[in-house]
């Protein structure tokens, strides 16, 4: 598959070849939600907690006697049937890691990232030079390669240079730096745009080939 490399005026000044095996791969929907939902639930905390009756404090002394009272029986005044008892089958910490082989993860990666080839959700970059660190220069540059769309700026290393594309982009609400060797499922269906810096391209090829 070719690409058109674009330089940051959104000028075309080459194309290049994008890796077959990556761009061109399968697409696995299932794979790719099986990756999405892993992704997720290993995000969890699982730090939810509740009290059971035998957390909450107080209700040692028995309410009032077993028999002769009328009422119904009671031995503690923290039974979950109680204002202000403990609670009955409520949450407790626990973990929500999914495990996915590494194999179905790259291939998961790869589908989600023929899907944007095909839908044209991939923007080549030839370099990514600003003067300075300012989110007006990384705004306009973006207008002119992605309009209106929200994109993932994948960065492939971190030096002066991508260090102003960082600080450039924190402040943009429909924009993301993300190092390359981190690209994930869910950041990859999450934006619009996935520009690709072609040194951020050699670290995919290196990663998914």
């Amino acid at each position: 598959m070719e690409a058109d490399v674009y330089n940051m005026q959104g000028e075309i000044v080459r194309t290049v070849k994008l890796p077959a095996e990556i761009f061109e791969a399968p697409i696995k929907n299932d794979l790719m939600h099986q990756a999405l939902v892993r992704q997720q639930a290993n995000a969890r905390l699982g730090t939810h907690q509740t009290k059971t009756r035998a957390e909450v404090a107080g209700g040692g002394k028995k309410p009032w006697a077993q028999k002769g009272t009328g009422r119904a029986r009671s031995g503690s005044s923290r039974s979950p049937i109680w204002r202000g008892g403990g609670g009955a089958h409520t949450p407790h910490p626990h973990g929500y890691t999914l495990q996915m082989p590494r194999q179905m993860r790259r291939a998961a990666l790869r589908s989600a990232l023929t899907v944007k080839a095909q839908e044209a959700g991939i923007v080549v970059l030839d370099g990514m030079p600003l003067a300075e660190p300012k989110t007006k220069l990384m705004a306009q540059a973006l207008n002119k390669l992605v309009g209106a769309s929200s994109a993932l700026i994948l960065i492939p290393i971190k030096n002066e240079e991508y260090e102003k594309v960082i600080r450039s982009t924190n402040n943009l609400p429909d924009a993301k730096t993300l190092m390359a060797s981190y690209l994930n499922i869910r950041d990859i269906l999450s934006f619009d745009k996935i520009i690709l810096p072609l040194e951020s391209l050699d670290v995919i090829a290196a990663n998914l080939g």
